[in-house]
């Protein structure tokens, strides 16, 4: 039995490995929130949070700072008074590695 993603930790990743294909990000995506969806282009994973107003989207993108802190692999985000907008990809191959999925894995327990 494989360990869960959330349970996970990231990996230095620096280049010089492949992103992963479609095929194994659509596997990887199945273990997330079903609200997180692939990008046509397959190099990004992304989910969208509303919330009641601006302190709530504040108090969730500082939980999500410290979990990208943490595990050093950092999402763009796009935020206003009552949403956020989480894109992950691994800038350093350009698409996607199985870090994206740990961090998004971990929000998903926020």
């Amino acid at each position: 039995m494989s360990t869960p993603l959330a349970d996970r930790r990231c990996v230095p990743c620096e280049g010089g490995v492949e992103p992963l294909d479609e095929a194994a990000a659509r596997r990887a995506l199945a273990a997330l929130d079903p609200a997180w969806r692939l990008d046509a282009d397959a190099r990004h994973i992304s989910r969208d949070y509303r919330f009641t107003n601006f302190f709530r989207v504040m108090s969730f993108v500082n939980a999500l700072a410290h979990i990208a802190n943490a595990e050093d692999h950092h999402p763009d985000l796009e935020l206003g008074y009552d949403y956020c907008r989480v894109r992950y990809t691994t800038h350093a191959i350009r698409g996607l590695s199985e870090n994206d999925f740990i961090c998004a894995a971990k929000i998903d327990r926020l």
